[in-house]
């Protein structure tokens, strides 16, 4: 840090500086006297001094000094980025017949990431149409959920969106294509997972999970749920032709450096051999042990879901979030539809002795910001964006006491 620098901390942590609320930080400002959780290791009793919004500093807090804000001793850690929520299209429909306008919904759902420390968020927009047996999923939704994500502009939550295609629709490959032609990129590749939800392979490969599912949400009998998947699975077998016009296309703009793409539900080695010679990314909830450490071996990213981690298990009988962390094969975690499920998994496992606590953080933190393809947020680091989260520590579930997001005017 330069003599200047240093002058002007000194100055704010004296209390010369303006007066400020937790709700708005400034552009400069000392945090002081808390835990900062670093990718391997806990600074007690530090500070962390901003500069122009971004991390100048993070050491120990010298003896006798002052801070502008005193963090009581709690947990610093960075903001929490969620790289796949599909929460927003539930806070539109709280109950079936109860659907609520959407630039509420995202106000609404915004409260619920802030409560749990999510300064970014991908929001899952669904290209396809009604093949989702929770949701309705169509094109139209999905392209007023984008327009809602747009026209958010700044806030206390950095909104962006995850495409999520089905590669056997259609309908939602021509609405994403239509989409990257008239739509700016933005600052980094869009985010694209392709899935492939046909029961009896990928997430569902025993297809009796899927029909508890459609049984479960749409309150059919356990036969009329088995027709109903018989149905679909016939609908799907015929559209072999548009999944493999998909993946072409898809490949073409990955290995382009035109998106960043996803491969959703990865099932074996071969997939993931797959989804790297058409220019994949990264591997997103991999189903089984064999897919994730083809994955890692590959250089691969991997995300499991936090409702994994807290639940000990997948829904659909899926690999083990928690073992892929004690095998040291996972990259992140992802809310999937939980916000509040992000910290809380990252301490269960903590607490359980599977990882470190800093370890833990970095599932949510700096190696979900990795899959995500961003390299400016994500850790404690001079440099980086002072997006900062103070939370309580708990026994396991820990609680956010403050949420600090940098350079924002909202």
């Amino acid at each position: 840090m330069s003599e200047n620098e240093s002058s002007v901390l000194t100055e704010q942590a004296s209390g010369t500086a303006a007066r400020w609320t937790l709700g708005l930080p400034p552009d400069d400002y000392v945090l002081g006297h808390v835990r900062a959780v670093l990718p391997d290791r806990i600074v007690d009793d530090a500070w962390i001094a901003v500069r122009d919004g971004r991390i100048a500093e993070v050491a120990p807090q010298p003896a006798g000094s002052a801070a502008d804000v005193d963090g009581a001793g709690l947990l610093c850690v960075p903001g929490v980025v969620d790289v796949h929520s599909d929460g927003l299209e539930r806070e539109i429909l709280p109950r079936p017949s109860a659907r609520l306008p959407w630039e509420f919904a995202i106000l609404s759902f915004e409260g619920k990431l802030r409560a749990a420390g999510v300064t970014t968020v991908f929001h899952g927009a669904s290209f396809e149409e009604g093949t989702s047996p929770s949701t309705m999923r169509s094109v139209e939704r999905t392209s007023e959920l984008c327009a809602t994500v747009a026209a958010r502009g700044p806030a206390p939550v950095d909104h962006r969106l995850l495409h999520r295609l089905d590669v056997r629709s259609p309908e939602g490959i021509a609405a994403l294509r239509e989409r990257f032609d008239t739509t700016d990129p933005g600052d980094v590749p869009p985010l694209v997972s392709h899935e492939d939800h046909t029961p009896g392979q990928g997430q569902y490969a025993d297809r009796r999970h899927y029909e508890r599912y459609v049984a479960g949400t749409r309150g059919l009998s356990d036969g009329e749920a088995k027709d109903h998947v018989d149905q679909l699975i016939v609908e799907r077998e015929g559209r072999l032709t548009v999944r493999e016009e998909a993946l072409e296309w898809l490949g073409g703009l990955a290995r382009s450096g035109a998106i960043r793409l996803l491969g959703h539900d990865p099932a074996s080695a071969v997939e993931i051999d797959e989804l790297v010679a058409r220019g994949g990314s990264v591997a997103e909830f991999p189903t089984t042990l064999e897919a994730a450490e083809a994955a890692r071996e590959r250089g691969l990213p991997v995300i499991a879901g936090a409702p994994n981690v807290l639940r000990g298990g997948s829904h659909a009988g899926n690999v083990s979030g928690s073992d892929l962390a004690a095998r040291g094969l996972l990259t992140a975690l992802a809310s999937d539809y939980l916000p509040s499920g992000l910290t809380a998994a990252a301490f269960l496992l903590a607490t359980r002795g599977v990882t470190s606590l800093p370890a833990a953080i970095g599932l949510i933190t700096g190696g979900a910001a990795e899959a995500a393809g961003l390299t400016d947020r994500g850790r404690l680091a001079p440099g980086l964006r002072a997006d900062l989260v103070l939370m309580q520590p708990g026994d396991p579930w820990p609680v956010v006491r403050s949420v600090l997001r940098a350079e924002e005017t909202f």
